[in-house]
This record gives structure tokens, C-alpha cells and sequence, in this order.
């Protein structure tokens, strides 16, 4: 039912938006790792909703409990289990909408496909789940730091503002900096200053969240069906509200001639490098041991606080009047959740490549 995620390093995600909790099972993670919970519980901070001025007002401690899998702060092998509850729900905010289809959310496709649905804050089909990947991302970056490897993302755009450099002229550093989480601070200022002229105004805006994956080796990925970065592609358009994923060069790279956009390479001290990435560290499907960086577009948030025309279950026409806490830009609480992603897919693909050779 497309609630798992992962072949070797493997989860399942369960919960609802104004559910008792939610919750992912970690299955395939190895036995020996230090699960350092300070740093799950600091990832789960950057998701976690009523962080500032520019995001949703739901009050959400995101506390988790490990429920099983962890002896004495070492993952023992088996399936670990977290949970997080929820403490904030206004259901009565969604009563309205109980027989409404609201435009451009997932309402009525529920309905089409289950014949009942979980109206209170769209039930499964919130965001509010993405707080369990953030949570097993966690643990899967705990992984790949034992292998000097990183997944690090930021904004890069909001509406028309384009952060004009490349993630090699940032420094990453510095993303946590803002309550935008762009590391550019003249840009950051702008974008928070459009996102929140668009809240007063009762909309919603979107934007676009640069990912970095460092320190992969090469060698990572399938050569057909299973691409690294079609499962990272993949893993990205899986999270709400994207509408669009590139990877290396992207679109840009159909200005290019061929001579232009390949990446020649070279050796240095022993290892494999190439002079340019237009590849963006995939080629064939597989990593050639350079940075893989990509882009996931976000549209704006479907709840606006205006009143849309719409249809409820009988097919009359309907006024859906926006109602509740809702984010007027979602990528500045979505950038964590690219980095769990991001590293999901790289910690899968790190033991499968175990099991390749001998």
C-alpha cells in the first residue's frame, strides 16, 4: 500500500495527522551502531511545526520514544520501532470540510480511491507523516557518518527569488542561521519577507530546496531499473507537495553541447575525479564518487485562507472556506525532510553495495 520504503535499510511509516501518533519501523539497520538520541531529537526539531513566524502554528513537541531495536544506546540488529505523539490537534478546525473536497488536496483522490477518508487535517495524506522520516533519516545519517558521508540541503528559491550562487559558493554552515534556512543572509531576508507578506495576505507561496550528498564513494547504485538517482528521485517526489525533482545539470543541461557538458576525468593522489559534475555524481545509474547535488520543487501550500469553489461528496457545488494552522511556505520545514530522504536511499545503496562483490 506504498507505506514502505527501502530494500536492505528498509521503513514502514504508519499514522495519521490528527491520530494518537506516528511512527516508522526501521528494519535492515546493522547491529553496532551508536544511536545517539540527542541528535534524532535535534532533527525532529528542525521539522517540527510553530517554529517561527513563517510556518504553521500547531504547537508540536515531536518528543519520540524508541520502542524497541536499541540496547543500552546500540542498535541490536532487529527492527527499530519509534513513536511520536501527537498533542496539538484541532480537529474541530476540519469539520467543516467533513463532506468537502478542498482544491488541490488529496480529499477527493482519497475518496475516489478508498471511499472513506480521514477529513481531520487529511489524515494520512499530511505532511504531519513526514515526521517518522525524519525521524528513521535520522538514524540513517548516523550510518553514513561512520562513512564520512553527508546530506545536507537548504532553500535555494521561494516564489521568484532565486538565490543566484551554487552550493560551492555557500557555506553550508550556515543554513541553520535563519528561520528560512537559506545560508545566503541578504537572501534569506528577502525570502523571509516574501513569505510572510504572502501570509498576511491569506496565501500561500512555493520554492525550491537544493540537496547535497557528499562523500559517497563511487561505485553506489543499479545500472538499469534502479538508478541512484531514480530512487533518489523517487524518495523526493514521495514527500508532499513536490511537483518537480532534477538532478546534476537538470534542465539546463539541454543548453549545453555534448563537448561542454561531459565531465572529463582525471587522477589525482590515487583517486578518480572529473574536472566538471554536470553528471552530478550519477552516471549509468551508479555514483562516480563526486558530490551528488539536485533540486525538488515544492508547490505553494493547497489551504489558502480564502474561500475556493469547490464540490462535496454528492457532487453539488460548494464554498470551501480555509480554516486552521497551515504553513504559507512549506520549504523551510521541508528541508530536513529532503535530507532524510537523501540519506535513506545512500544508506540503502551502501548495503546493497556490500552484498555486489565479493
Amino acid at each position: 500500500m506504498g507505506n514502505t520504503f527501502g530494500n536492505l535499510f528498509r521503513i514502514h511509516t504508519f499514522g495519521e495527522s490528527h491520530g494518537p501518533a506516528l511512527g516508522v519501523i526501521i528494519d535492515g539497520c546493522p547491529a553496532g551502531l551508536s544511536i545517539d538520541t540527542d541528535f534524532i531529537q535535534a532533527e525532529l526539531d528542525r521539522r517540527k511545526p510553530g517554529q517561527s513566524k513563517i510556518t504553521t502554528q500547531r504547537k508540536e513537541a515531536d518528543e519520540f520514544e524508541i520502542l524497541s531495536g536499541v540496547f543500552e544506546g546500540i542498535s541490536t540488529g532487529t527492527p527499530i520501532s519509534i513513536l511520536i505523539r501527537n498533542q496539538d490537534q484541532k480537529s474541530k478546525d476540519y469539520s467543516h470540510i467533513a463532506d468537502k473536497f478542498r482544491p488541490s488536496h488529496a480529499d477527493y483522490t482519497f475518496h475516489a480511491k478508498f471511499g472513506v477518508r480521514d477529513y481531520r487535517g487529511g489524515g494520512r495524506s499530511s505532511a504531519r507523516e513526514t515526521v517518522a522520516r525524519v525521524a528513521a533519516g535520522a538514524i540513517a545519517k548516523l550510518l553514513l557518518k561512520e562513512y564520512g558521508i553527508t546530506a545536507n540541503s537548504f532553500v535555494s528559491q521561494v516564489g521568484n527569488l532565486k538565490l543566484g550562487k551554487t552550493y560551492q559558493e555557500l557555506d553550508l554552515t550556515r543554513t541553520e542561521d535563519n528561520i528560512v534556512r537559506c545560508p545566503d543572509p541578504e537572501a534569506a531576508e528577502q525570502m523571509i519577507e516574501l513569505i510572510d507578506q504572502t501570509r498576511k495576505n491569506r496565501d500561500t507561496i512555493g520554492g525550491i530546496i537544493t540537496g547535497v550528498i557528499q562523500g559517497v564513494p563511487a561505485g553506489l547504485g543499479e545500472p538499469v531499473f534502479d538508478k541512484l538517482h531514480a530512487e533518489i528521485g523517487k524518495a523526493m517526489l514521495s514527500i508532499n507537495a513536490v511537483k518537480g525533482f532534477e538532478f546534476g545539470s537538470g534542465f539546463e543541461g539541454v543548453t549545453l553541447n555534448g563537448s561542454e557538458h561531459n565531465d572529463a576525468f582525471y587522477e589525482e593522489d590515487g583517486v578518480v575525479k572529473t574536472r566538471t559534475n554536470h553528471s552530478g555524481g550519477v552516471q549509468g545509474g551508479i555514483s562516480n564518487g563526486q558530490d551528488i547535488y539536485f533540486n525538488v520543487a515544492f508547490k505553494p501550500v493547497a489551504t489558502i485562507m480564502k474561500d475556493q469553489e469547490s464540490i462535496n461528496t454528492e457532487g453539488e457545488s460548494v464554498t470551501v472556506s480555509g480554516k486552521g494552522r497551515h504553513d504559507p511556505c512549506v520549504v523551510p520545514r521541508a528541508v530536513p525532510i529532503v535530507d532524510a530522504m537523501a540519506a535513506l536511499v545512500i544508506a540503502d545503496y551502501l548495503l546493497i553495495s556490500k552484498t555486489n562483490r565479493l
